[in-house]
């Protein structure tokens, strides 16, 4: 029998190509080694409070970029989080056995603090116990993550382990899987490739687009005319290449190095290798938005296979913590 996988992501509309290298290809190839359910956490999103009014809008968005790149609704339980409602009750229940101690410490909600001293709210304290939640209600085994996310993982896995030690086994400890989520650097030169940063290139955009964005990207500082030498290992245009035109890399090294290529031509190859790389998804997503009552139909399917799941889950909690006579 596969080992289930769970994964869930915020609801932040159409992806850009830092997620497609950092997690949706990752998610679509897991698929054909486990049982995966891949979640959009809108939920999780509410802690900021920050475009609610587009929220249904960045789950449609989101959506079918994740179809347009392969996540495949027979293969895998794909669904938003809040059409689920037991994991709001299995969050309460979780919380009981959580101590506070354990969710102050926790370095995201200091920096989540920081970052909006005006809201530091109880769904921002509580957030881990909600992630735990969205695992452990499936019967998570895997979870694909980064090494940046394993204290957040094992945080899950102690409040598992403390359920299961009063009440008995019920959850599996969740491990990690850890994936090589490769840091892409944005458009700037600087920043983590983001929206928030506004130095991204959308999965979706056209090829105009795509190449006009490109053509805005830093590449290397030192390099001020056509004539001088570059130096490949410090720019982050060419350090995109090795995603999207892996097999000319070594070739534009040496270009740019004995200055055969200057940034102009560099960025424009960066551009070639994106739009081609992407031009199937693009083409798949096109179809896709054409028929919107698709993706309502994909999210409305795996909602309700998450919730048998779910329901199993939780009968046994409320049982197990006595909020419901023992089944004889």
């Amino acid at each position: 029998m596969k080992q289930r996988v769970f994964s869930g992501a915020r609801p932040t509309g159409r992806q850009h190509i830092g997620n497609y290298l950092g997690a949706i290809q990752n998610y679509v190839n897991l698929q054909e080694e486990y049982d995966c359910i891949y979640c959009i956490v809108d939920v999780h999103a509410l802690t900021s409070l920050e475009e609610t009014d587009r929220l249904q809008e960045n789950i449609h968005e989101m959506m079918l970029d994740w179809l347009a790149a392969g996540l495949d609704p027979q293969k895998s339980i794909l669904f938003v989080q809040s059409h689920v409602p037991e994991v709001m009750e299995l969050h309460t229940l979780l919380s009981m056995v959580t101590p506070l101690g354990w969710l102050l410490r926790v370095p995201t909600f200091k920096e989540k603090a920081r970052m909006q001293p005006q809201n530091v709210n109880y769904g921002l304290v509580g957030y881990p116990v909600l992630m735990t939640a969205d695992i452990v209600l499936y019967k998570g085994e895997i979870v694909p993550v980064g090494e940046d996310q394993l204290p957040h993982l094992e945080l899950a896995r102690e409040i598992a382990r403390r359920f299961n030690s009063i009440f008995g086994p019920t959850f599996p400890e969740p491990q990690s899987k850890l994936t090589s989520f490769p840091l892409v650097v944005g458009l700037n030169g600087t920043q983590k490739m983001g929206k928030t940063y506004d130095n991204y290139i959308e999965l979706a955009a056209t090829p105009e687009e795509t190449l006009k964005l490109v053509m805005t990207a830093v590449t290397d500082p030192a390099r001020r005319y056509r004539s001088d030498p570059g130096h490949p290992e410090v720019c982050n245009v060419f350090s995109l290449h090795h995603f999207f035109n892996p097999d000319r890399v070594d070739g534009i090294a040496d270009e740019c190095r004995s200055a055969g290529i200057g940034c102009v031509d560099c960025k424009q190859l960066l551009a070639q290798g994106i739009n081609s790389e992407l031009a199937a998804l693009r083409e798949r997503r096109a179809a896709l938005a054409a028929r919107p009552q698709y993706v309502t139909e994909v999210l409305s399917d795996g909602a309700c296979r998450a919730q048998a799941i779910a329901r199993d889950t939780l009968a046994e909690v409320k049982e197990k913590m006595g909020l419901v006579r023992r089944s004889v």
